[in-house]
């Protein structure tokens, strides 16, 4: 408004914000239980509403893609007291190493955040003893240099040491879908064929 000179409110970073009249929302944990609105408890958004569909028309994929009319999104979330929701991941990009979800979003964010980085992808990929470990594939900026133990000391202040990559990968550039986003299915593929063990 012109009279609020002119900003009263501001989004807030990272933040999806509250739904849309019209629209119910919830977070269901893997154990099949509404999350409680604490900004802490992580599961997968689903929503419901008068325009959201309900199934798909003689589709096959109904059944694991909605939840008794529920659309199951694929976004991994949690809910702030006051209803605002923050999206963590989604579900097929998460890392689910020892029974514990890792966001490969915000190891992406925290990496970026070194000096050298020009940006990261974060997948996980297979191992025998946590089922999943984070791998960290990464593009340094022009004229800049780091190594895998200089960006793990940097990231251990900031996420918790298990989240930690097993391997940081340095790549020239990372595969981009025809959108622009980070292809994660190629880069899965990619590591799981390198780390796949021989004949």
């Amino acid at each position: 408004m012109t009279e609020t000179g002119p900003v009263a409110s501001l989004r807030m970073r990272a933040r999806q914000g509250r739904v849309v009249p019209g629209v119910r929302f919830r977070v269901v944990s893997p154990e099949g239980r509404v999350a409680p609105w604490d900004d802490r408890t992580k599961g997968e958004l689903e929503v419901k509403g008068n325009w959201v569909a309900e199934s798909y028309y003689n589709g096959e994929k109904s059944a694991e893609r909605f939840d008794d009319g529920w659309l199951r999104t694929g976004d991994i979330a949690v809910v702030g007291a006051q209803g605002s929701i923050r999206i963590i991941d989604r579900a097929k990009d998460l890392v689910k190493s020892g029974g514990e979800w890792i966001s490969s979003v915000d190891l992406e964010l925290e990496l970026a955040g070194h000096p050298s980085v020009l940006e990261a992808a974060v997948i996980g990929v297979p191992d025998e003893r946590w089922d999943e470990r984070p791998l960290a594939c990464v593009v340094v900026k022009p004229g800049t240099h780091a190594t895998p133990d200089e960006l793990r000391t940097f990231l251990s202040s900031r996420v918790p040491k298990w989240w930690l990559p097993d391997e940081i990968v340095f790549v020239a550039e990372l595969p981009k879908t025809s959108v622009g986003k980070l292809d994660k299915k190629l880069l899965r593929q990619r590591f799981r064929e390198r780390r796949s063990p021989g004949p």
